[in-house]
Parts: structure tokens; C-alpha cells; sequence
């Protein structure tokens, strides 16, 4: 089997926490009893080349001049995935997987995937996460927190289907942080392909990285999310998908992968928690809105 894995890695040698976390993640993937690929595309990033050499990671590695961006952009997910699409097409992988580079894997991800019944009663599916566990200070927090984000998304699909999203994103425009896991739920319905939370069967841990020494606030992040979302509409237009994909935050996209199925316990409480909030978040957005008109 041959898996194809896309991500992008931060500028090494600007934060020994960040260098942990990503080391502890490259680790995890190429501990995967299966033959894993990297996809790589990265943005002048300092140091990553010579990393990726020195310790013979097997990859696909492409550099994308930042000079070569819309300016004051760092990186767009759309070139990265471009990149990937075409990897996929020239070459022969059973799957596809784009993921984060903050996140443990566990080394028989793949061996549960072909284990389950559910998944394998389709020729093409996918599989992702949510939610994850998130180790913030060293500290991991309750597996039934419902964490924004979901950073792990694994496509079983055949090249017609890789053809078929290749010319669908070939518009559409994405820069910097914000909207992956909006679009890539969005892609099962586009490729008409069922999606399954595996939660139950796959524990991911998620790092909270350090975003200062990378010049990454809360407010670039929402700056960038914004932009992103316009972009993200105009997709969904073009290729017949509900606008609901950007606009309908969490709401929408847990509902979009809620199947009775993949439930347990844990999962459950996570659908309740994050519904049963919603009227408190309402309420404080509503609040929000007369304070700034005042």
C-alpha cells in the first residue's frame, strides 16, 4: 500500500517548541506500518530543505517562491494541494491524506482503516478526525472537548476523482491560515464520496504551537480567515455546493459528518457539549453586535 501525505512544515531553527512538535510528527508518520510519501510544498521556508536531506525523509518536495504570492502572503493550501493532485495523478498511491504538522499519529492508522467494515463497503470514502485531543503546556485536555479544527482528513479515492478536484479548485484562491477543514468536508460531497468520523477507533493528539515567534496572532488569523471565506464562496458557487460550507461554522460541519455509526460514548458528549453551548455563543455574538453599534 501507498499512502501519499500532504502538509507543509514550519520555518525550522525560529522556535525549539515548534521544531519539537514537528519532529514528534514526522516521527509518528514514518513510524506507519505502510509506505508513506510525502507531499511538500513549502514557501522559502528556512531550513526545511536541508532538514528533509539530511534525514532522508522520503518526499516529494517542492518550493514555491513567496515573492510569487499576492503580497504580504506566506503560504497558500490551494498551491500545496495543487502540487498534491498531481503527485497522486503521476504516480500510483491507494490514498491520499492531508494533515497538519502538529498532530501524533498513531503507527496502525492504517491497519484500523482497513479494518473496518464500515469503510471498506466503499470503493472510495473518507476518514477523518474530530475531535481531536489537545496537549496545550504539556497538558492534555479532556478527550471530550469540542476543539475547533480538525487536522487529519484520509481520501480513498481513484484518479478520476483526483482528476475531478483538480479541475474543480483550479479558480479558486487561498492564503495563509483558515478555512482547510471547511473545504476538505466540502470535497466528500463535490466528489460525491462518504465521510465517516473513525474518532472512536483513531485518537490524534493536537499541540498547540507557538505562533509568536512565527508572527501569527489571533487577529492575523481572523484577518486571514475572512479573506478566505470570500474565496471559499465563490468555490462553492462554481461547483454547486451549499455556501453553508463557509458560513454555518462548526454547526454546519458537525452535522455534515454526523453519522449514528461512528458515535460512542465520548463522541456524543462531544455533539452535546458543542450544541447545548450554541445559545450561550448566540446570545454573546447578539450582545456583541449592540456593543460595537454603541
Amino acid at each position: 500500500m501507498n499512502v501519499l501525505w500532504m502538509t507543509s512544515l514550519r520555518p525550522l531553527g525560529k522556535s525549539i517548541e515548534n521544531d519539537k512538535i514537528q519532529e514528534l510528527f514526522v516521527k509518528s508518520v514514518l513510524n506507519i506500518n505502510k509506505k508513506i510519501t510525502f507531499s511538500l510544498t513549502q514557501f522559502d521556508d528556512d531550513n526545511v530543505e536541508e532538514y528533509l536531506k539530511n534525514n532522508e525523509i522520503n518526499c516529494y518536495y517542492k518550493n514555491f517562491e513567496k515573492k510569487k504570492l499576492p503580497e504580504g502572503k506566506k503560504y497558500s493550501n490551494k498551491i500545496m494541494l495543487e502540487n498534491c493532485i498531481d503527485q497522486f495523478l503521476d504516480h500510483d498511491f491507494n490514498y491520499f491524506v492531508y494533515s497538519t504538522a502538529d498532530i501524533l499519529v498513531p503507527n496502525n492508522l492504517f491497519s484500523l482503516i482497513e479494518n473496518n467494515k464500515q469503510l471498506n463497503l466503499y470503493p472510495e470514502f473518507c476518514a477523518l478526525v474530530y475531535p481531536n485531543i489537545l496537549n496545550k503546556n504539556g497538558e492534555v485536555k479532556s478527550v471530550t472537548t469540542p476543539h475547533y479544527g480538525i487536522d487529519i482528513f484520509v481520501f480513498k479515492i481513484k484518479k478520476n476523482s483526483a482528476e475531478k478536484l483538480k479541475k474543480a479548485i483550479k479558480h479558486w484562491k487561498q492564503y495563509d491560515w483558515g478555512i482547510n477543514d471547511n473545504f476538505f468536508v466540502s470535497v466528500s460531497e463535490l466528489l460525491e464520496i462518504p465521510i465517516f468520523n473513525i474518532y472512536k477507533d483513531v485518537p490524534i493528539i493536537k499541540f498547540e504551537n507557538d505562533f509568536k515567534t512565527v508572527n501569527e496572532n489571533r487577529k492575523w488569523q481572523i484577518n486571514s480567515w475572512k479573506e478566505n471565506q470570500i474565496y471559499f464562496k465563490e468555490y462553492l458557487k462554481k461547483n454547486n455546493l451549499s455556501t453553508l460550507y463557509a458560513t454555518g461554522s462548526y454547526h454546519f460541519l458537525l452535522y455534515k459528518i454526523f453519522r449514528i455509526k461512528d458515535m460512542n460514548y465520548n463522541l456524543l458528549i462531544v455533539y452535546l457539549k458543542f450544541y447545548l453551548f450554541t445559545p450561550i455563543l448566540v446570545c454573546k455574538k447578539i450582545l456583541s453586535f449592540f456593543y460595537i453599534k454603541k
